[in-house]
């Protein structure tokens, strides 16, 4: 069958009414969890052979994630889906009023590469909490993990649930009732403008130049430890990474100390790197990378091989330099320095909205005003990436970075009118 003729037989499924019953969809978020549990060996695996990534890092920032987000959906669905009474005015005085939640109908998910699996599944268990149909479009550049992927959703009909691993190109020119995509900015536009003639809904995860700020009075050892892991973490290829570290100029020298202690400590054995450093995704992004750092002044790190690329920290950058354009998805961190925080902010607001925002200092006034007076998707003060895992926070960008937002009872409501 063509992917046009399953989407119909889609539509054909979702006019039977069968997912507005909640408990239909409580089964096949239990019938989903037990799939994933029996092919976790072979997911592990995937991992390895896509990009190096090992076990430790699949169950703690995939695996995890997801099924954290899967037993809160199972234990709350029903209360989700149960309709809210709301009050009404004098107009209505003895009437009553509810908001009743219903699906969308036939919903596209496109996922990335870099969190193949748990980009794939958390918006898949709000789409079928949500009752709709879904077509799933993993990533090419991960085949093996796509393959898991496939394997574990054809537990189900496809006039329910169908995996597209091939480079199908018409799928995006087809009609559907949603669409929530993660991944780059530059192939969001294409395919929503593909979509633009059928005014079809979405949600945009996107992704930018994330900034880290460590002021003056910031704890340094924490904040090295904490920018250090949040990002390298994956190889740096993380939406919500890091993109740059902006250092108070009086504390740059202490700073720069601690942070390659703790590269060291987390990612090295010895003077080696660790055999289990994740691989960047391609030799076409490798050599992309190699450009824009040749020339500049590289503080910690550098080396290349094949697709292995070491933790690589970058001195003397503005914000005029090549590598802050645009976003650096690799294991590259550019160091800028700054004297007053207003003044900072300035030329931030100038930039386009992150995905993320972070900011270490031990002023708690300091954090707020950070807080009220930045826009970006989701913000984190004396830490970074952790606003993710917080299944009660909604996640979600902000003008360029995407609009939109799910997790927990958000990717729920994402998923129904």
């Amino acid at each position: 069958m063509t992917t046009e003729q399953i989407l119909n037989s889609q539509r054909a499924f979702f006019k039977k009414g069968e997912t507005f019953d909640v408990d239909f969809r409580l089964t096949q978020l239990k019938k989903l969890k037990q799939s994933i549990c029996e092919n976790m060996r072979p997911l592990v695996q995937a991992f390895k052979e896509d990009y190096n990534k090992c076990e430790f890092d699949v169950y703690s920032t995939e695996v995890g994630m997801v099924m954290h987000e899967l037993n809160y959906m199972i234990r709350n669905i029903k209360k989700f889906a149960r309709p809210r009474y709301v009050s009404t005015s004098l107009i209505n005085l003895f009437s009553r009023a509810k908001i009743v939640s219903v699906p969308l109908g036939a919903v596209l998910i496109v996922s990335p590469w870099n969190y193949p699996f748990q980009l794939t599944m958390c918006p898949v268990i709000g789409a079928m909490a949500g009752g709709n149909t879904l077509i799933i479009k993993p990533s090419s550049k991960t085949p093996r993990v796509s393959e898991v992927i496939a394997k574990i959703m054809s537990v189900f009909d496809t006039e329910y649930a169908y995996v597209n691993c091939n480079r199908d190109e018409g799928l995006f020119d087809l009609k559907f009732d949603f669409m929530f995509y993660t991944g780059g900015s530059e192939f969001a536009k294409k395919i929503r403008e593909k979509q633009a003639k059928y005014l079809t809904p979405c949600i945009l995860e996107l992704g930018g130049k994330s900034p880290c700020i460590v002021d003056i009075d910031a704890d340094i050892d924490l904040a090295a430890k904490r920018i250090a892991w949040g990002k390298f973490l994956n190889a740096g290829q993380t939406c919500v990474a890091p993109d740059y570290c902006v250092l108070h100029e009086d504390i740059k020298k202490d700073f720069v100390e601690k942070l390659f202690y703790y590269i060291k400590k987390f990612y090295y054995d010895g003077e080696a790197l660790s055999d289990d450093f994740p691989y960047v995704i391609t030799k076409q992004k490798i050599d992309e990378i190699t450009k824009l750092i040749e020339g500049e002044k590289i503080l910690f790190g550098g080396k290349i091989d094949g697709r292995k690329m070491e933790p690589t920290v970058l001195g003397d950058i503005t914000f005029d330099s090549a590598i802050m354009q645009e976003e650096i998805f690799a294991p590259v961190l550019p160091i800028l320095e700054f004297n007053k925080l207003t003044d900072l902010l300035m030329q931030l607001e100038e930039r386009e909205k992150p995905l993320a925002f972070y900011y270490f200092s031990k002023s708690t006034a300091a954090g707020k005003y950070i807080a009220q007076n930045t826009i970006s998707g989701g913000a984190c003060i004396n830490d970074t990436l952790m606003h993710l895992t917080e299944i009660n926070l909604p996640f979600g960008g902000v003008g360029e970075s995407g609009y939109g937002s799910y997790h927990g009872k958000k990717s729920y409501d994402a998923f129904v009118h």
